[in-house]
Formats: structure tokens, C-alpha cells, sequence
């Protein structure tokens, strides 16, 4: 299992992600995801048709403008994830860094006194936006929002909401052989390592993942693929998505247990609990852990770390059922783990692949063949 060792080197500049952007073929299918979630929004753009919905320092982008590329994105894909914004402390020149390192730009048209924000090409023709005007732990700093944005009046700008506090990671599907690409893509072009591989394999399907990591530490994107078998959770999104994308979002938050109760509450649809042998065996696992099996139970959360050597290093996690077309949500807290629940994966995968039996995407006899 790889492992990003020592301080990399950090050409472009990066900071953390600034947003996530999203847009979809008709309004009304993004904006009730978000409020279930417990985003709000604070901002619309002053001349496109674009809004800012945050919770904690989450900040998601909705973009209608027509002829745009997230509306163009939209037509291709369907409701998507179409975009992403990195934090980097000089935009220019990290733009020019990259266009050296063989990026293909984008240009974003702009309008009478907006900022031209620097973009490059990325995965499945998603754009990956380059953002130096942000607020950084209460720096008090303009961000772009303060400049091309309207706030809403009285309304809270940073509101709590159902409780997440960032962006975690996120994931991208790839098709089969294209791993290869796009991990060099991330480390040609901003110095990403990878952090962890995995091989998971299911009764029926299997998937490859190989997580990536930024210099700066808070950008971290997994890549996956679908395994030798073919036909499973990775081909099923390829074929629904209309092509690579980004598959799901994880937000972290400081009490998973809390966030799952508001969430539950507002109507989320979350994935499935895993079977009681599951929670049976957690102390055998992760002997120590010190956490309340009754209440992860009853809210079917995920449990991973270590208890090894040391106080319990441990990550909790849960999923919610795709709400954006293939797209889906992540939600974890971290105490003192960094991985991604590899001890898991197993037992997510295996309910994932139950539930393309239930849905008859896979037969018990072999691969359901389906449709292009």
C-alpha cells in the first residue's frame, strides 16, 4: 500500500479546495439536495445566472448560464458535478505553470467588472478553476464571492447548517486502462502523490482505486476503475454518466453521529447499514476503539483505523443514495485517522453490489448485459 512520505514540493501554489460547481439541464434538481444537506444559499452572481450555497467552509456553486461550459457540461452529462476550484496563492502564475506543464486551458467569459478566473481542462472535460481571492481561517481577506457575488439580504453568510466543516475529498470514475492518465495528470501537473492503492473485489465485481494527495495536504482525489470482471458499480456509472466525472463528494464534519440525526431528519437518503456481523466484529477489529457500537448500529455509520499502537486512530463514515444523477455524497469525521475506510471498502463494495442485484443490474448467474 503506497504512502506519501516527507514535505513535497508544491509548484502551483495549492491551498485546499475553494468550491465544487454544479449544474444540471433545468433548475429544481440541485437546490433541494443541497437544503436537505443543510446548505443555504447566501449569493447569487450579479449578472450570470449563478448562486453560492454554503454550509461551515463548504462552498457548492450552482451554474445555469446558458452557453456556459458547466451548462454545456450539464447537456453531455445530466445533472453533474461539472467543476472544481483549487485555492492557490497566485493564480496567474500558477496558470502559467501549468499551461507550461502541458494544461489545457479554458477561457470563462466574463462580464463588466468580474474577475477572470485562470482554468484549466480536467476530468472528463470538467474544469478545474484557479482561485487567489478567498477567506482562510477568519483572514477577514476578499474572496471572489465579495467581488462578483450579491449577498442576500439578512442572511448568514457562514451558516452551521446540518454541521459539515469542509470538503474531505472527492472521487473521480475512470474508464478502464485510463487510471494511468489521470493519476500522471495530477502528478505532471501539481506534484499530487498517491497516498493508498486498493484491489477490491466483490462475489461478482471488483473495482481498482488508487488515492491521490496534493502537496498542501487538503486536496485529496481517489481514482477509480473497474475491475477485471467488468459490468459492476464503475461501468454502471460510466454508462449513466455519459463518461468519466466526478462519482461522489465527501464532506467531513466534527460529530458524524449529530450530523446523521440532522440528516436523517431533513429527509437525506443514506446507503444501506451493513449487516449486525458487521458491528458484532468491530471490537475484534478495532479492539479499543472506545466508540458507542449501539449508536453506530442504529445508524448503520462505518467504523476504520487503527488501534495498534497508540490512542485509537479512527475514521467514521456514511453514504448517502445517489441524489444527483450517478453523483452521490460522502459524510466522515476524523479522529486522528487520514485514510479513506480502506477497512471498509470491502464491506461497502459488497453492499453496493447488493443493491445492483436488488436493482437487476447484475444477475446472480453472471453480468446482466446492458443496453448501450
Amino acid at each position: 500500500m503506497g504512502a506519501v512520505r516527507g514535505r513535497l514540493a508544491n509548484p502551483i501554489g495549492l491551498d485546499g479546495f475553494e468550491f465544487i460547481e454544479f449544474s444540471a439541464p433545468e433548475r429544481g434538481v440541485l437546490e433541494p439536495v443541497f437544503a436537505a444537506m443543510g446548505f443555504s444559499c447566501i449569493a447569487r452572481h450579479r449578472s450570470k445566472h449563478v448562486a453560492l450555497w454554503r454550509q461551515g467552509e463548504i462552498n457548492l456553486i450552482t451554474n445555469y448560464e446558458p452557453r456556459s461550459p458547466a451548462w454545456c457540461f450539464s447537456r453531455e452529462h445530466g445533472p453533474s458535478a461539472c467543476g472544481m476550484a483549487f485555492r492557490v496563492k497566485d493564480a496567474h502564475r500558477a496558470y502559467e505553470e501549468l499551461v507550461r506543464r502541458s494544461a489545457e486551458p479554458v477561457l470563462i467569459e466574463t462580464g463588466p467588472m468580474e474577475l477572470r478566473l485562470p482554468a484549466i481542462r480536467g476530468i472528463g472535460g470538467a474544469i478545474i478553476y484557479l482561485i487567489d481571492r478567498y477567506e482562510s481561517e477568519g483572514n477577514g481577506a476578499l474572496s471572489i464571492y465579495d467581488i462578483d457575488f450579491a449577498y442576500l439580504p439578512d442572511g448568514e453568510r457562514h451558516p452551521v447548517g446540518a454541521g459539515l466543516r469542509r470538503i474531505d475529498h472527492l472521487t473521480h470514475n475512470v474508464y478502464g486502462g485510463r487510471m494511468a492518465y489521470w493519476a500522471d495528470y495530477y502528478e505532471k501537473l501539481f506534484n499530487f502523490r498517491e497516498m493508498r492503492h486498493f484491489d477490491i473485489k466483490g462475489e461478482y465485481t471488483g473495482l481498482l482505486s488508487r488515492a491521490l494527495a496534493a502537496p498542501d495536504g487538503k486536496i485529496r482525489i481517489p481514482l477509480n476503475e473497474e475491475g477485471e470482471r467488468g459490468h459492476g458499480q464503475i461501468d454502471e456509472f460510466l454508462r449513466r454518466f455519459n463518461g468519466e466525472g466526478i462519482q461522489h463528494i465527501a464532506f467531513a464534519c466534527d460529530d458524524l453521529v449529530a450530523v446523521w440525526d440532522r440528516l436523517k431528519q431533513a429527509g437525506v437518503p443514506l446507503m444501506a447499514a451493513p449487516p449486525d456481523t458487521y458491528y458484532a466484529m468491530l471490537d475484534d477489529r478495532l479492539p479499543r476503539h472506545g466508540c458507542d457500537v449501539a449508536a453506530l448500529r442504529a445508524r448503520g455509520i462505518l467504523l476504520d483505523g487503527t488501534t495498534a499502537a497508540g490512542p485509537p486512530r479512527l475514521l467514521l463514515q456514511i453514504f448517502a443514495e445517489p441524489a444527483i444523477g450517478p453523483v452521490f455524497f460522502e459524510f466522515i469525521e476524523r479522529r486522528g485517522d487520514e485514510g479513506f475506510g480502506e477497512g471498509n471498502f470491502q464491506a461497502l463494495f459488497e453492499s453496493l453490489e447488493r443493491d445492483q442485484l436488488r436493482r437487476d443490474v447484475l444477475q446472480r448467474d453472471g453480468p446482466k448485459e446492458t443496453a448501450r
